[in-house]
């Protein structure tokens, strides 16, 4: 039914797509980023809502404090479910979208500028409009990014309890950039709304067990194909973008653009843990059995860090370092560190 959902979905979109043929693709990617945005808001808004019912029947004393405390973990499951899913539809619509963008599909109408002149003034002087070819001074990217993932224990990787290359990351969202100075290219604020899944791959035949406020990882006692701790957030990622595309000239007049030449980046990310997952492969006997466990694993329920990217045009070397733990209560602190390809389509 959820699969049947989805196809739903994005055939109505496509539809639309051909119905609304003269929306660009920034128009359409703002419109994805605000629903995704959205979806939050109305799940966080609507849990809010069940956890102070519940608070209500605690102090009534119709419930007791351990029958409340598993009421509102099974609401806030239910609730990061749904976030999980409904992103999931936009995500593949931003998929499909992207997909267009490259096989020339969408035509970007307004993304080219033309030069109007008025005769109205009684010198019958030429009057340019500053809507010249390039000039908007704010664009918009689709945003994805994939690489390798671990974590750094005292700011180091050295002797890791996760595989290098099974450990990996992906991000998918969208951003705008917004030129500094209205006549130098080199500047420009990068800012925008981004999906971050986080995988990590345990090694020695081992998982994440959780002894009260501590998770830590355990040798299994059967044999398992594969281990995956996965970590999914919302974040907003900001960056001071320098641009070494420069300036060209048309009728006496420069204009700008964006991701020709090369680039680096240099800010930081913050956001929300949407959801923590472990999952556990093995053979038992003929049968393949897979195992998915949900719960917030004592992860840090908010992200930030630093993050960095030098590329040339539209792709880039991606590196980010959480500054806040994996796991909120361990005693040894361990920080996600990510280092992959990134690439932003304009």
């Amino acid at each position: 039914m959820r699969n049947f959902t989805i196809y739903l979905v994005v055939l109505l979109c496509f539809f639309a797509s051909k119905m609304l043929g003269q929306q660009t693709f920034e128009k359409r990617a703002k419109t994805i980023a605000s629903k995704i945005e959205t979806i939050t808001k109305e799940e966080k808004a609507a849990l809010k809502i069940e956890v102070d019912a519940v608070n209500n029947q605690l102090i009534n004393g119709t419930i007791t404090r351990e029958e409340a405390e598993s009421k509102k973990k099974l609401l806030a499951e239910a609730r990061a479910i749904n976030i999980e899913s409904k992103v999931a539809v936009e995500q593949e619509a931003l998929n499909d979208l992207v997909q267009e963008k490259v096989d020339g599909k969408i035509k970007e109408h307004d993304s080219i500028r033309t030069y109007s002149f008025s005769f109205h003034r009684k010198n019958h002087k030429h009057d340019l409009k500053d809507t010249i070819q390039g000039e908007r001074r704010t664009t918009s990217q689709f945003v994805f990014a994939a690489g390798l993932n671990n974590l750094a224990t005292d700011n180091k990787l050295e002797d890791s309890d996760y595989r290098f290359l099974g450990s990996h990351f992906y991000e998918l969202g969208v951003s705008y950039n917004s030129r500094i100075a209205k006549n130098n290219n080199l500047l420009h604020a990068k800012y925008g709304l981004s999906v971050m899944y986080n995988n990590l791959r345990p090694t020695d035949n081992r998982s994440f067990v959780i002894n009260g406020n501590q998770t830590n990882l355990a040798v299994n006692l059967i044999d398992i194909s594969d281990s995956r701790f996965r970590n999914v957030y919302l974040v907003a990622p900001v960056h001071l973008e320098f641009d070494f595309s420069g300036k060209k000239m048309k009728e006496d007049k420069p204009f700008f653009r964006t991701h020709e030449s090369v680039r680096f980046g240099i800010g930081g990310y913050a956001g929300i843990n949407l959801k923590s997952k472990q999952i556990i492969k093995y053979d038992d006997n003929d049968l393949k059995v897979t195992e998915r466990t949900k719960g917030d694993f004592n992860a840090s329920n908010f992200i930030y860090g630093l993050s960095s990217y030098i590329g040339y045009k539209s792709t880039s070397l991606y590196l980010k370092y959480d500054l806040n733990p994996l796991f909120k209560d361990n005693v040894v602190k361990q920080n996600n560190v990510s280092l992959g390809l990134r690439f932003d389509f304009n």
